[in-house]
């Protein structure tokens, strides 16, 4: 089974995410949306090479726990589901949870410093 196919995306906690990603605009010309992330599109918008997410969160966000490290990273994953049930038998601290949007499935895993890890499987069409 395949099990990491890319980084989906790069999440960290900021004292001030609006200052912050105009700081990157700014300086790195980095073409910060509305929402207050980037989407690197590889190979063009209608590539299959897929994205990857640069985004600032609140310092205070609870989105990242219970890690109380201040970033997450996001794995691109073929598999969701059998992905999470090969963690849970190798005995990783699966989190009990997932969740399923337009953008795709979501999981999450703590390594073993207690640092969560977001488990991306797209939609079909990404």
């Amino acid at each position: 089974m395949k099990r990491v196919t890319g980084i989906g995306g790069i999440f960290f906690k900021s004292a001030d995410p609006k200052a912050l990603g105009a700081w990157y605009r700014d300086h790195l010309g980095l073409d910060v949306s509305e929402w207050g992330g980037v989407v690197f599109q590889w190979g063009g918008a209608d590539s299959p090479a897929g994205m990857t997410i640069w985004s600032p969160f609140a310092k205070d966000t609870e989105y990242m726990q219970p890690s109380s490290a201040p970033f997450m990273i996001n794995f691109r994953v073929d598999d969701l589901d059998a992905l999470l049930a090969a963690l849970r038998s190798e005995g990783c601290n699966v989190v009990d949870k997932t969740e399923t949007s337009d953008q795709g499935k979501f999981g999450w895993v703590l390594d073993p410093e207690g640092n969560k890890v977001e488990l991306w499987e797209p939609p079909a069409d990404a």
